[in-house]
This record gives structure tokens, C-alpha cells and sequence, in this order.
């Protein structure tokens, strides 16, 4: 057993490039062992839906093939990481501890106890910042509390101290020691979808790990990223970074983006850019969210909201909205592009959340619980928090009253309606007027509306109301 050695407890941040954890680790020049634990045992944490199971399995594929080449290997283990962490430490000789720090609550959790277990047995165990610019204790109000607005928190994280630089990947690595053993092989996991495989789409829309989610930043700054403004809004057209997945699963730093952005204009971040990386703090402002409410997932971030009457439609209606068979196009094109790809474009998912959640009344933790499962980017922090915001319960929300018209946004978003023909084939044949509202022609094999917008619209608003009048 050697002497001296580190371990890297990798989680969500499944890369080498800008890993403080791993370039601690590496600058001590001792053997490191890297590893990925996967924890679905520990008090709290949520288990991985569908989707983010099938990205997860990709990038850790992926991780290891660039730690190998690196000269080193990645050792996975199944099991709660407070057990699973001391017996790799202890098998390796470990006497450093590397990790990258987490947010949730029952994450911290794990963390503080294996921190304990380290400094009680002589490790020396140290955590860093990798996948926040910001960390929640550093941002506060003028009262010490946690921002609830989002633009003065984004205005406070600007006047903070500068962005730091991202660091280099490690361009080799100590070999693990011997004692590392074998690790779990990635196959017996069964993170993979089978009976049936539904995950074609996703394969042929996304490259899991880091070379993809540095190919994506690339041809994002290199080609819509100045006219994100308006191409964010366009479904049809690809006006989005498509990041959202590898920052969750941290194959790519929001420093190394921050510092792209920089590097490629170095004079002065267009309006448009600028637009972008605001849309970076909106991450980080969920995540400060997570942070001060643990249970944002679960529990309404406005209290006055557990009073509100939901429907709770039955599993037609559920059903319907979840398949994309509800007769509004964009709503159900929307539903259609998530099972697809796990993926839907955000103009999309604010129409999709709001007919669900004021249309058919149906409430927010039914659609947060299904984007969870099907979303490859649904993390535990701006899955919530965003669903919250289009139901009116969660901080900066958009106010209740605000009801997303799926034929408005439609005409206004997808006007050629070739966002529509992509994921409704049995629309391609409309013509641009007519598609966002097919009932109108009697088209044979789509569904009815499931629910007429102006009567739901102001049953949404009576119960608002109710609400207001207590």
C-alpha cells in the first residue's frame, strides 16, 4: 500500500478541464485515485430520472476514456458514499481528500459527514468551487438574507469579485495505486434504457461529455450566440446554446464559458451575448434558491400558495399533455421534442409548464416530477425553480395572471410553423396560417383541443383569485 496518495470524489462535474478538485490533486504529484460514486441510497438524494440516467452513463464512458489517455483510469463504485468513500480512501492509502462542492441539502449533508470521518482519521480533506460563479454565502442582500429578486442578485454578482480564470486540464496524471482495484464495470449499472430502448433520439440529437459540450460551446459563440436576443425565442432555428445538459452534468465549467465569452470578444460583449450569460445567472440564481429552501422540489416557495385549489387532472388529461396529444400544436409539439431528444426549447417549455399548471389547473410538482424524468438537463435546482416560476409560486415569479396562449405564442414564435412540422408530421401539410390551429380545418388524425383556452383561462383566474381573497 503506498505511502501517501489522493482521491478525487468526482459527482456533477464530470470533467478534466477547469476541475480544481483533480488540479489539487495532480499538483501533489502522489498516485490519485478518481472516483465516481453512484449514490441512490443516502438520506435525501433524489435519484436520476430516465434521461439524465442514459447522459449520465455517456459521460462517464466518456470521462474515462480521457482519463486513460491522461494515464490514469476512473473507478466507479455503487453504493451511499459515506460507506463507499472511507473504504476506496482506506484500500488506496489515501491521505488527501479532493471533492468539488455540492448545494442540496442532503448532499452537503454527505459531505460534511465524510469530512468529519477524513479529519478524525488523518486525511486531509479539502472541498473547492468548480461549478458556481458565485458560491449562495457570498451573494447576500443588504440585510444579510439571500436575494429573492433575480435582477438585483444578478447585479450583485456582477459587482462581486471578478470571475476567476479556469484552470487547465492536467496533461497527465499520477497512475491510481494498486489498491484501487477493479471498480464496478459501467454496464451493470443499467443506466441504459432497454424494454424498450426509447433513447434513439436522444443518440442522435447529443454527445455526452466533454469534447461535445466543448464542441457546443464552440459553434454557439462562433454562430447564433450574437443574435441570441431573438434566436432564444425561435424554436425553429437553432438560436440556443444547447449547454444546459453538460453544465448539469459539468463536463464543461461555467468559468471556462465565462472565459470563452471573454476570449472571443474581448473588446465588448455584445447586447446579445450579454443576454446569454445573464441567462448563467438565472442558473445561478435557482441554485441560491436550492440552497436557502432545500425543499424547492417539494414545497411552494410562496406559502400562500399551499392554499391553492389545483384540479389534479386525471390520467387522460395527464396523459395527453405528457404525450403530446392535447390539440394545441406548440404545446404538443413541446411534449413531443422532450421525449424525443430530453430536450425542449425554453419558449417551448414556459407554454408546455403553463397550459399544464393553468389550463388544466393540474399542479406544478405533477410537470417538475415529469421533466425530472425525461429532461437529459434537469437538475435539482433549476427544474423546480423554473416550474415554480410559471406556476406563480417561486421567487421573481411570473405573476399568476400571466397565462402563456399556446396559438399566440405559436403565430409569434413559430409563424412558418416549421418548429410544428419538425415534431407533428401529421400537420406538415398546413399551411402557415392555418397550423397553429388545426381544429379549425377539421384535420383528420389530430386530437381536439383537450380543454377550450378562454374558458380554462378564467377558471385559472377565479381560482387565483380565490387565493388573493383567502
Amino acid at each position: 500500500m503506498p505511502s501517501s496518495g489522493s482521491l478525487v470524489w468526482l459527482r456533477d462535474d464530470l470533467r478534466l478541464d477547469d476541475n480544481p478538485a483533480l488540479a489539487q490533486a495532480a499538483g501533489l504529484g502522489n498516485p490519485v485515485t478518481v472516483l465516481f460514486v453512484l449514490d441512490e441510497e443516502s438520506d435525501g438524494i433524489r435519484p436520476l430520472g430516465g434521461a439524465a440516467r442514459w447522459w449520465l452513463h455517456h459521460s462517464l464512458a466518456a470521462l474515462g476514456a480521457s482519463l486513460e489517455a491522461a494515464g490514469s483510469r476512473l473507478l466507479l463504485r455503487r453504493g451511499p458514499a459515506g460507506a463507499v468513500v472511507p473504504q476506496v480512501a482506506a484500500a488506496t492509502g489515501a491521505t488527501h481528500l479532493f471533492w468539488n462542492r455540492r448545494y442540496g441539502l442532503p448532499e452537503r449533508a454527505v459531505d460534511a459527514a465524510i469530512k468529519t470521518w477524513a479529519v478524525e482519521h488523518g486525511l486531509a480533506a479539502a472541498s473547492l468551487q468548480a461549478n458556481l460563479l458565485f458560491e449562495p454565502w457570498t451573494i447576500r442582500t443588504g440585510t444579510g438574507g439571500p436575494y429573492k429578486v433575480f435582477t438585483p442578485f444578478w447585479r450583485a454578482c456582477l459587482a462581486a469579485d471578478g470571475v476567476r480564470e479556469p484552470l487547465p486540464a492536467p496533461s497527465a496524471l499520477p497512475a491510481p495505486p494498486a489498491g484501487a482495484g477493479a471498480g464496478d464495470d459501467l454496464g451493470t449499472w443499467d443506466l441504459l434504457p432497454s424494454s424498450p430502448d426509447w433513447s434513439g433520439g436522444l443518440a442522435a440529437e447529443w454527445s455526452p461529455g466533454e469534447d461535445g459540450a466543448r464542441q457546443r460551446l464552440e459553434d454557439f459563440l462562433a454562430g447564433p450566440a450574437e443574435e441570441y436576443g431573438t434566436g432564444r425565442n425561435l424554436p425553429g432555428v437553432e438560436g440556443t446554446s444547447r449547454l444546459s445538459p453538460h453544465l448539469r452534468f459539468g463536463e464543461v465549467s461555467p468559468f471556462r464559458v465565462w472565459r470563452e465569452i471573454s476570449r472571443r470578444f474581448p473588446r465588448q460583449v455584445p447586447a446579445d451575448v450579454g443576454i446569454f450569460r445573464s441567462e448563467l445567472g438565472w442558473r445561478e440564481f435557482c441554485w441560491h434558491l436550492l440552497y436557502a429552501n432545500p425543499d424547492l422540489a417539494t414545497r411552494n416557495y410562496r406559502a400562500e400558495f399551499d392554499r391553492f385549489e389545483w384540479n389534479h387532472p386525471g390520467p387522460e388529461e395527464l396523459g395527453a399533455w405528457q404525450q403530446g396529444r392535447t390539440g394545441y400544436p406548440l404545446v404538443d409539439a413541446g411534449m413531443r421534442q422532450l421525449w424525443t431528444t430530453g430536450w425542449m426549447h425554453n419558449r417551448v417549455r414556459m407554454a408546455a409548464a403553463s397550459f399544464l399548471v393553468k389550463n388544466l389547473l393540474a399542479d406544478w410538482r405533477t410537470g417538475e416530477t415529469w421533466f425530472w424524468d425525461t429532461l437529459v438537463d434537469a437538475d435539482a435546482a433549476s427544474n423546480p425553480a423554473n416550474w415554480q416560476w410559471v406556476a406563480g409560486s417561486g421567487a421573481d415569479a411570473s405573476p399568476y395572471f400571466r397565462i402563456f396562449n399556446p396559438v399566440t405564442q405559436s403565430r409569434k414564435f413559430d409563424a412558418a410553423g416549421t418548429y410544428l412540422r419538425r415534431y407533428l408530421p401529421e400537420l406538415k401539410h398546413m399551411d402557415p396560417k392555418a397550423i397553429h390551429e388545426p381544429w379549425k380545418s377539421g384535420t383528420a388524425g389530430y386530437p381536439a383541443p383537450l380543454v377550450d383556452l378562454s374558458v380554462s383561462r378564467q377558471r385559472a383566474l377565479d381560482a387565483y383569485q380565490r387565493l388573493k381573497d383567502g
